[in-house]
């Protein structure tokens, strides 16, 4: 039986870029529908608690139920890693947990990236294995451990820090959905190596197609924005892009993202 060989033509950048932008569009209004949808579940388990969900209040309780889930984990743990943070910015627990092969994959916000020291804290934990992504417009923190067991806070106001603990149950497979969406949806915040590609030039173009504006990445990766913008004109002439969005668009071709 014959094989159909793949057929690949050249297009016109602009009509590339829109394309583009349509479907990354179409594809965060589901994630904020999802979001919405399971923000509307939990408005349901406020007022007490159940078998499956355990309301638990204070930064403190939150902090010792987000370590308990990464110790009681045997296989894997995913997140979604959004400010403000409640008690620090830092998981040491993580990278104990890796050393003895817990797997985490997390999907950051890219206002978490602005935050001192959590790019460092990122591409350190990445290095020992996390995999890392980026989604704009991420507007929910949660950790899952095992498929089994979810932590998700219920406000972002550190005032009044309420989270559900939520066991095996529909809302349970709900949360792991919603993970799944957002990471397929989300960038790599590392790509792979390249040649012609510097580290610190791969890490930039990774920031830049995730939304960081010119400011953020230059103060992340400790650059100048005057060094950081000829840096991005060098990536651009590289990729043959005027922009971010094409840039975007030629370094998934190329199997950069």
């Amino acid at each position: 039986m014959a094989r159909t060989r793949r057929r690949y033509a050249a297009i016109e950048p602009q009509h590339a870029v829109e394309t583009l932008i349509r479907t990354r569009t179409a594809e965060l209004d589901q994630v904020r529908a999802a979001s919405a949808e399971l923000s509307r579940l939990f408005a349901a388990t406020q007022d007490g608690g159940s078998d499956e969900v355990e309301i638990i209040r204070g930064s403190e309780a939150l902090g010792r139920w987000f370590v308990r889930l990464q110790q009681e984990a045997r296989g894997d743990v995913r997140t979604l890693d959004r400010p403000p943070y409640a008690l620090t910015t830092a998981n040491p627990v993580e990278e104990t947990a890796l050393g003895k092969g817990l797997a985490y994959r997390a999907v950051y916000a890219p206002e978490a990236l602005e935050w001192p020291g959590v790019l460092d804290d990122i591409r350190r934990l990445v290095r020992h294995g996390e995999q890392a992504r980026v989604l704009p417009s991420l507007r929910v923190k949660l950790a899952i451990a095992d498929r089994r067991i979810a932590l998700m806070p219920l406000t972002l106001d550190l005032a009044d820090v309420r989270a559900a603990v939520v066991r095996p149950s529909t809302l349970l497979d709900a949360l792991v959905d919603y993970w799944e969406l957002c990471w397929q949806q989300a960038t790599p915040l590392e790509g792979p190596a390249e040649e012609s590609l510097a580290e610190d030039d791969r890490l930039m173009l990774s920031l830049l197609v995730s939304g960081l504006k010119d400011e953020a990445i230059a103060r992340q990766l400790g650059w100048s924005l005057r060094t950081m913008r000829r840096r991005t004109s060098r990536l651009h002439e590289l990729l043959g892009a005027t922009n971010r969005f094409q840039a975007g668009v030629v370094a998934a071709r190329r199997g950069w993202l």
